[in-house]
């Protein structure tokens, strides 16, 4: 009989973000898989095991986490966030997908969480008011080239966007070719946040216009959400402005 084999996020860090069915989950479980840094945010118990991985290890750390849910354990893979949104739900399905015909029969709980978009629109305003997208700027698992595409297409239709894994060490460009891209499509003006480690001690934001958004303003602890022609900041004397979208937009006269 197989074990049962949770997917969780455990939000965007403060503790407070993470679900009580998440905990649940967490409670029920007996070994943990997960990058190190998401598995610290959880407090196990002394019977239970964690099991920490690099970031990069998505695949391989699924297929362990279903080879001991195969073999009658209770198994959690932890990620941060949601944890199917560019994490480890899609990575454990892939290897469901592609893996042995046991794997399929286990009892598979994603259980969903808070997302960095959300975190860093509710501590703005409301930016996410109207239509969106999530894109990742990662070109690990797809080509740079799919990306610039994605983002012409999305600004021309008017989404507002977030952007995922905005710059790295080994990525120091792509953010700044992102705005060179939006910059040609979208005013000046449009709202630009960067959104660092909501709700966290360490959380900083920050609202740009995207003719003068500074690259430098972003690392991987950031989504940055990029407005439309719509989007639109209220200033407000001794508070932080707010930035929120319109929820109705006219349609275009012609």
């Amino acid at each position: 009989m197989s074990g049962r084999l949770y997917v969780i996020g455990t939000g965007p860090g403060n503790p407070s973000q993470t679900t009580p069915e998440a905990l649940a989950a967490v409670a029920d479980a007996h070994e943990f898989y997960g990058y190190g840094p998401y598995l610290d945010r959880l407090t196990l118990r002394g019977d239970q095991i964690r099991q920490a991985s690099d970031n990069r290890e998505e695949l391989d750390r699924a297929k362990a986490a279903l080879q001991r849910a195969a073999a009658g354990v209770n198994v959690c893979v932890v990620s941060g966030g949601d944890p199917g949104v560019f994490a480890m739900a899609a990575a454990v399905c892939e290897a469901i997908d592609h893996g042995p015909a046991e794997w399929r029969a286990i009892d598979l709980v994603v259980v969903p969480g808070i997302t960095a978009m959300l975190a860093v629109a509710a501590r703005i305003g409301a930016p996410l008011g109207h239509d969106f997208c999530a894109i990742s700027l990662s070109d690990n698992l797809k080509p740079w080239p799919l990306i610039e595409s994605r983002l012409r297409a999305v600004a021309e239709a008017g989404f507002v966007i977030a952007l995922y894994n905005p710059i790295s060490k080994a990525r120091p460009w792509q953010l700044g070719k992102a705005f060179e891209i939006l910059r040609a499509i979208l005013p000046g003006d449009t709202p630009v946040i960067f959104g660092r480690a909501a709700g966290r001690p360490d959380e900083r934001m920050i609202v740009a216009r995207l003719g003068d958004a500074e690259v430098s303003q972003a690392d991987m602890a950031t989504c940055v959400i990029i407005g439309s022609a719509e989007t639109r900041v209220i200033a407000r004397e001794g508070r932080p402005d707010l930035v929120y979208t319109p929820r109705f937009i006219r349609e275009e006269t012609k």
